[in-house]
């Protein structure tokens, strides 16, 4: 087959998956795609366990080692038919602590450690990246065996060129589609969706080409039989030993694994996708396992003595001629490599982003952490992150030079992730696990993983000496790498695998018995283990009334960007019983919140930023105890206790701001009948000295001309004054009557904003807006509605304080109903101030001062109500800023 062929078929198949993850992409969020969030699309995300090792590999390893390849299909089957269970409380874990990755789990249940993050963030990147390696050796592999047949068409590159090229299109799928934004569960429905169509690419090129072997080059299942019992794969003999620690290793791996544990647990859409995945993942297993060992033997037969057998997939179908299947064997190669590299990417990256990047950025400008734009680090850090992995496992495989070392790495960075499994399993089932018997196992079995298997898989000399191999560091024989403690003869992988993982179970039991966990360990420990308790709640860990509402806003907004923390503030302040986006910095809220911002940057990252505004963590042994009871009767009495409690507190605070909103209207009211007297005073004795005046007869022309001027100006300015009081009346009575049809949002805005020039004229003040945004037809009253625009832009030319003043006007339109913000640069209104601005008695300006009456504000929200919609003041944007929110359609009341 022309290798040029090669080439285009697979940028035609990299397109249609960009095709299908935009496609869905854009689905999802116009909210349509719940079919895509089926069992099967997740059961089929979960096949990433498949990598090219095993579409490629398992053929080779049958070829090598008989049947010893099916343990690592078998240990996956057994967990998730014998210990779905364990799985499902991984999941439940994963949603309720707004887990991003399999470190973030284990920094969240052990005090939102962040160091364990880092330890287990190294582990799973060391670990990750030779089998990276890997992948790239497995399509390099498979474009020179297309090269070698090729007699037509461009010349193929080198292999170091080939890898270069399939990392860097890896790193920029990835890049594009799974650092788009920072979604509040780290899901990624586009690449979840691409992930799935590969897995259905793989197992058909799979079967395809075991069909073809069984029925085109063999004459069926009993000749198949036979070729086998004649194959030296019928000499094969079970070693129980390494059968059952290959199959204990594939099993830790499934859970472990930080492409797994994304798939499995962070991108899972419900939970109940687990009981169909429990059945049909063993049988996807079953399907991709199925016509290895056939394959095997038939290439064995065919092939030509020395051949490969790790692409005897590709080699058998070329050899006889079928390029087509040989492409689609192909095409499932390169799905099973790159499904994985691009999971196993965003994941790696998810976990360095969080534990690594972002707490040196808060630790480096802990003044500023909440005032740059979070989001924008965050994403840039991930996307640097993507880049640097793939890098690295680029790095390997071209120092390795795609050696035979790579071919058992799969194996390797099994034993490696396994290191996860003691303190994953101890946190979610022992109360008892610490954060310093964690770290102490985590680090102690990676270090032996390191030195028992890694480093030795570079081959002698390479980083360990000869010498050591022999006779162990300074002579200490009991010390050499593959003969720890003086076991001899033992599987090199096996002797790994045994000591590293009772070493470092070992050392975490003994180091959580000795050493007593935090409060916060405690409170997350039962949280973990009695995650199914649905009466059980952790105590809250935040103290209450620490931290300012807005700061908190501030920096949510970074983070999760401006309408869903809007958004999340203003549903947490009506639960509160409060009006607007500022709720109450209880405990119970807080605790909220950080969930929610756990889920874009990590446990750990997002308890040290809410720990800058709040201050620390306080938890008391009665709080601990509390969480340890267990009695139903006093859970029952104290969860209504608490009920009762929460309704009397809402309760209090309700009347204790309307209190305090009283005492605030009382004396603006007293200001307001004062300036009110003061406003008709001083027109009506303009009015009356003159036209007495005037009454005396016998003046000039002119004078009586600027006399009979004055009186006209002061009899408008009388006439505005209780124009807004009757105004006001007609609009709080509901008598308004309102002329509807369609006019231009845009040019409502530009009569608003001819009309508010005389604010202030002099001054310069910039306008931004977003004209296309703004090409918005409603139907409702123009003239009331421009009202209350002429008002919130009169008042941003006269209030602003800035040197420069700007205001920003932005409109957005969704689900029938338009915003339009009006924000200025200003110093904003006071935090104590805000509740007040639409009160028809309330000034903020000084009372004695010449000016209005304080009714401007008061009238715009009379008017929205009457247009259906709302006007509100937005917190924690900076400056003044006011939202208005009216539909698009506004139908007359019958």
């Amino acid at each position: 087959m022309p290798f040029n062929l090669l080439v285009l078929a697979c940028v035609a198949y990299v397109i249609l998956l960009f095709m299908v993850a935009f496609a869905v992409e854009r689905r999802a969020a116009a909210g349509s795609a719940r079919w895509l969030r089926s069992p099967l699309v997740y059961t089929l995300s979960l096949s990433i366990y498949c990598t090219a090792w095993t579409f490629y590999g398992a053929v080779g390893y049958a070829a090598r080692s008989g049947l010893e390849f099916l343990t690592i299909y078998l240990g996956p089957t057994l967990v998730f038919i014998g210990w779905w269970w364990v799985l499902r409380k991984l999941v439940r874990i994963g949603r309720q602590q707004r887990v991003t990755s399999i470190a973030d789990l284990i920094s969240s249940r052990y005090g939102k450690s962040n160091l364990l993050g880092v330890i287990v963030t190294v582990i799973a990147v060391v670990a990750a990246t030779p089998y990276i390696a890997l992948q790239l050796q497995s399509v390099t592999l498979s474009f020179e065996v297309f090269a070698t047949a090729a007699t037509e068409g461009w010349a193929p590159p080198d292999q170091g060129s080939t890898a270069i090229w399939v990392a860097a299109g890896l790193a920029l799928f990835t890049i594009l589609f799974g650092t788009r934004n920072l979604d509040a569960n780290e899901q990624h429905t586009g690449i979840v969706t691409a992930i799935a169509v590969e897995a259905v690419v793989k197992l058909v090129a799979l079967l395809a080409v075991g069909i073809f072997v069984v029925w085109g080059l063999a004459a069926g299942p009993a000749d198949i039989i036979a070729r086998i019992n004649a194959s030296p794969i019928s000499d094969w003999q079970l070693q129980p030993g390494r059968w059952v620690g290959l199959t204990l290793l594939s099993a830790a791996a499934v859970m472990t694994l930080p492409r797994m544990f994304q798939v499995l647990v962070v991108e899972n859409a419900d939970e109940r996708h687990l009981a169909t995945a429990s059945w049909a993942f063993p049988l996807y297993l079953m399907l991709m396992s199925l016509f290895v060992v056939p394959i095997a033997v038939v290439g064995l037969q065919l092939m030509p003595a020395g051949a490969n057998p790790d692409l005897f997939v590709l080699t058998l179908p070329l050899s006889q001629g079928q390029g087509g299947l040989a492409m689609l064997a192909f095409l499932g190669g390169f799905s099973s490599a790159t499904s994985m590299v691009i999971v196993a990417a965003i994941a790696l990256a998810t976990m360095v982003s969080n534990h690594i990047v972002m707490p040196v950025w808060l630790r480096l400008r802990p003044a500023s952490a909440v005032s740059g734009d979070v989001r924008r680090i965050v994403l840039m850090a991930r996307r640097l992150s993507i880049a640097g992995v793939l890098a690295l496992g680029y790095a390997y495989y071209a120092v390795s030079g795609g050696s035979a070392a790579l071919a058992a790495i799969g194996l390797i960075s099994f034993v490696g992730v396994a290191q996860i499994l003691p303190a994953m399993l101890g946190g979610i089932f022992w109360r008892g696990a610490t954060k310093a018997g964690a770290a102490l196992g985590l680090t102690l079995g990676f270090a032996v993983w390191s030195y028992a298997l890694f480093l030795p898989s570079f081959g002698p000399d390479a980083v360990i000496s000869a010498r050591v191999f022999a006779e162990g560091p300074w002579g200490i024989g009991w010390l050499r790498p593959q003969a720890l403690f003086g076991v001899q003869g033992m599987d090199p992988l096996l002797h790994a695998l045994f000591w590293s993982l009772v070493l470092n179970a070992t050392a975490f039991a003994l180091g959580s018995i000795v050493t007593f966990p935090s409060p916060l360990e405690r409170v997350q420990g039962a949280a973990f283990v009695n995650v199914f308790d649905a009466d059980t709640t952790a105590p809250q860990g935040w103290a209450p009334g620490r931290a300012e509402p807005e700061a908190l806003l501030v920096m949510a907004q970074r983070i999760l960007g401006e309408e869903p923390a809007l958004s999340l503030f203003e549903s947490a302040a009506r639960a509160q019983g409060k009006a607007g986006y500022l709720p109450d910095p209880t405990a119970q809220f807080i605790e909220g919140l950080e969930l929610r911002l756990a889920g874009s940057v990590g446990a750990a990252t997002a308890h040290a930023m809410i720990s800058q505004l709040v201050g620390r963590a306080t938890v008391t042994v009665e709080d601990l105890m509390a969480v340890a009871s267990e009695a139903a009767q006093i859970k029952e009495y104290s969860t209504r206790l608490e009920a009762q409690q929460v309704e009397v507190t809402r309760t209090a605070r309700a009347l204790r701001e309307a209190n305090e909103k009283l005492t605030k209207l009382s004396v603006q009211k007293d200001a307001f009948l004062s300036q009110i007297s003061h406003e008709l005073r001083t027109p009506m004795t303009s009015i009356r000295a003159f036209s007495e005046i005037m009454m005396e007869g016998d003046m000039p022309q002119s004078v009586t001309a600027k006399h009979a001027g004055i009186i006209h100006d002061e009899a408008i300015r009388l006439t505005r004054l209780l124009d807004d009081l009757l105004d006001l009346s007609v609009l709080e009575n509901g008598a308004v009557q309102l002329n509807l049809d369609l006019s231009n949002l845009s040019e409502m805005l530009d009569r608003a904003l001819r009309a508010a020039s005389h604010t202030r004229p002099d001054r310069t003040f910039t306008i931004e807006r977003d004209l296309l945004a703004e090409a918005v037809f409603l139907r409702t009253d123009a003239d009331r509605l421009v009202q209350v625009f002429i008002n919130l832009i009169s008042n941003a030319r006269k209030y602003c304080d800035a040197a420069q003043p700007v205001l920003r006007i932005s409109v957005r339109h969704k689900a029938g109903r338009v915003t339009v913000d009006f924000i200025d640069n200003g110093s904003g209104i006071a935090n104590d101030s805000q509740a007040l601005v639409f009160e028809k008695f309330a000034r903020l300006t000084d009372q004695n001062r010449a000016g209005g009456a304080g009714l401007g504000l008061a009238i715009c929200r009379e008017v929205m109500a009457n247009l259906g919609g709302t006007i509100a003041y937005l917190p924690g944007q900076g400056g003044a800023a006011f939202r208005v929110t009216l539909p698009l359609r506004l139908e007359k009341a019958a």
